[in-house]
């Protein structure tokens, strides 16, 4: 059983998930580096979701290539020159986040639903949302990131088990784990600069 289910794995799940790996364990630890790691694990990453009718997870991962690079930039230069400290995220910050989650879910939904053969527009739609106000709270360096990302990890297991993307699900998990852990190490990193 576990035999075959690891000879289904294409060499980019393998490279795309690797990378991924390392990239969000560089952002627990708050360096910056983790964007480069990001963006090779997402062009593996196009590829895999194209090919297996996950669009909404496509049209995200093209928004983490460019979130990638604008937050390397962030981080690493904010709008002072230097690099951006964590913090929490302010009432207009929440007031984005959701509108990007009603936003894009509806976006999504509507997309998947009229214009593409998925067959899992709702779930599709629903992890690409909070995914993508995480990915811009991360590219802030908002703590709250976490949570968006972590209902986003949340909701991507069962789906990709369903789609028979186990290396994925895993990765899933991994996010999951280490995104809870990620909270914990950035409101300590807080507390030492406050």
């Amino acid at each position: 059983m576990m035999q075959d289910i690891f000879s289904q794995i294409s060499i980019l799940e393998w490279i795309g998930v690797s990378l991924a790996v390392v990239q969000v364990l560089l952002s627990r630890v708050n360096n910056p580096l983790n964007y480069l790691f990001g963006i090779g694990s997402i062009i593996t990453t196009l590829f895999v979701m194209f090919e297996n009718k996950l669009y909404a997870e496509f049209t995200l991962n093209l928004y983490y290539l460019v979130m990638s690079i604008y937050g390397w930039y962030f981080w690493k230069f904010g709008k002072q020159k230097q690099e951006t400290s964590i913090s929490y995220a302010t009432n207009k910050d929440y007031v984005v986040s959701f509108s990007i989650v009603v936003f894009t879910f509806c976006l999504f939904y509507f997309g998947l639903f009229h214009f593409t053969d998925s067959d899992v527009p709702i779930l599709d739609a629903v992890i690409s949302a909070f995914a993508w106000a995480g990915m811009w709270l991360m590219a802030k360096r908002k703590i709250e990131n976490w949570i968006f990302l972590n209902i986003s990890n949340a909701i991507a297991i069962p789906l990709m088990i369903h789609k028979e993307l186990y290396l994925y699900a895993i990765l899933s998990l991994i996010l999951f784990i280490v995104a809870t852990s990620g909270y914990f190490k950035w409101k300590t990193l807080i507390k030492k600069t406050n």
